[in-house]
């Protein structure tokens, strides 16, 4: 076990999504995190990626969409020492970082790269001319836009005199209102945490379906839910009980029959791991668009991650499945483009979890700390593990099996 852990404490990964005009996801780019003494910094980049490509890709594209591309920081010394051909070119694309500088050796690897059938990108582009050399070989040309203020026509100017050919990349776009805007002007690829922003639609009133899944989740919240109420919900939703079948039937499960009553399922399973598994698939359920596909995934693994980080500390005052649904609840702003405030009125939750969803209290420190993760914020990632008194080695232990867990209860895993 000892081995196993050393291998995720040297590779850290966090992910973040890039979506299409259309809020579909096109890929992600990984973010590593690499320190010693737990020190959340980067001291190496070449060792960085190095590890990416050594032992983190498969961990971290694990239940993905095998059609979603990659995107990999590429230092000058493993682009020259040619590290890009150990990935595979259909589905990863090689970042030249924003301080590599063309030279002939970096030219001539980059070019190596381009004939050999890789995806080149250009990372925080804003009109340089020392840039242009790379620029005239990327296929994708990303741009800083917190770095250019979010100001159009500085954005404008940095895109002047760009390869027609090349796709545009918009990197930290944080609010939806920045996000149209750089469509509008005439951006391909968007990353960063807008989608993640409740867009409030004024007026806007749940529907029936939402309001009978909210209804389903604010019971399951319930500490004194019973197994009976479980099955009557599966029973009332044959789309469910499908999906419950073959979550269990899963290869994850290892099972020598396949399992085709309810029932059996849900003792297989135990009541804690049902509860847990409807909520996820009910929330998946609240939103169809690609998006919120997405933020279902997130809010998931923050539910899981909170929940694991309760059962393994030794806090005076931590309920599990409290932690559980303030992470699930987390992004039901997003999902459903409302107030978060007008959404838990219809939700009959504790006021722990109320106040954490509102921005406050001990259990938001640890939704935060969740959020830090996602962004791969280390330096606050690594200031939130001291106020909470947390173990930075276990938090990413438990940060990646929660990422684990969330895609099989949502179906990601193709281990079906």
């Amino acid at each position: 076990m000892q081995g196993k852990n050393q291998a995720f404490e040297s590779m850290f990964i966090a992910r973040q999504p890039v979506f299409t005009p259309d809020e579909s996801v096109w890929g992600y780019e990984l973010l590593f995190r690499s320190g010693h003494d737990n020190e959340a910094v980067i001291d190496d980049e070449s060792q960085a990626t190095a590890s990416v490509i050594a032992d983190g890709l498969t961990l971290a594209t694990e239940g993905m969409d095998p059609a979603a591309r990659i995107l990999i920081n590429f230092p000058e010394k493993l682009l020259v020492e040619d590290a890009g051909f150990a990935l595979p070119r259909e589905r990863c694309v090689v970042e030249i970082l924003e301080n590599v500088r063309p030279g002939k050796e970096t030219l001539a690897a980059a070019r190596r790269l381009k004939d050999a059938g890789y995806t080149l990108a250009v990372d925080d582009f804003f009109g340089q001319d020392e840039l242009r050399p790379f620029v005239e070989l990327a296929d994708i040309v990303k741009m800083d836009i917190l770095a250019l203020d979010a100001d159009p026509a500085r954005i404008k100017a940095g895109m002047a005199g760009l390869p027609g050919k090349v796709t545009l990349l918009a990197e930290k776009v944080e609010d939806n209102e920045t996000f149209k805007t750089l469509r509008d002007m005439g951006f391909s690829l968007f990353q960063g945490f807008f989608f993640s922003r409740p867009e409030i639609i004024p007026g806007r009133k749940l529907t029936a379906a939402e309001t009978t899944k909210l209804q389903v989740l604010g019971e399951l919240a319930k500490p004194d839910f019973e197994a009976a109420r479980l099955a009557a919900i599966l029973q009332s939703d044959p789309s469910l009980t499908y999906r419950l079948f073959r979550y269990v039937n899963s290869a994850g499960f290892g099972l020598l029959q396949k399992i085709t009553s309810a029932k059996r399922a849900m003792d297989m399973m135990g009541m804690i791991q049902a509860k847990q598994w409807l909520r996820s698939v009910v929330l998946a359920d609240l939103n169809p668009s690609p998006k919120a596909g997405e933020l279902a995934y997130l809010a998931v693994h923050r539910a899981k991650f909170l929940e694991s980080i309760c059962s393994s500390s030794n806090r005076p005052v931590c309920e599990p499945d409290t932690l559980f649904t303030t992470g699930l609840f987390s992004l039901l702003d997003a999902m459903l483009g409302m107030n978060m405030h007008d959404i838990l009125k219809s939700l009959p939750l504790e006021e722990s979890v109320v106040e954490a969803l509102d921005g406050n209290g001990e259990l938001y420190d640890l939704l935060r700390l969740a959020t830090s993760y996602e962004r791969g914020q280390w330096g606050e990632t690594l200031q939130r593990l001291k106020k909470l008194d947390l173990d930075s080695f276990q938090a990413e232990l438990l940060y990646i099996q929660s990422r684990s867990w969330a895609q099989k209860m949502l179906g990601y895993s193709k281990a079906e």
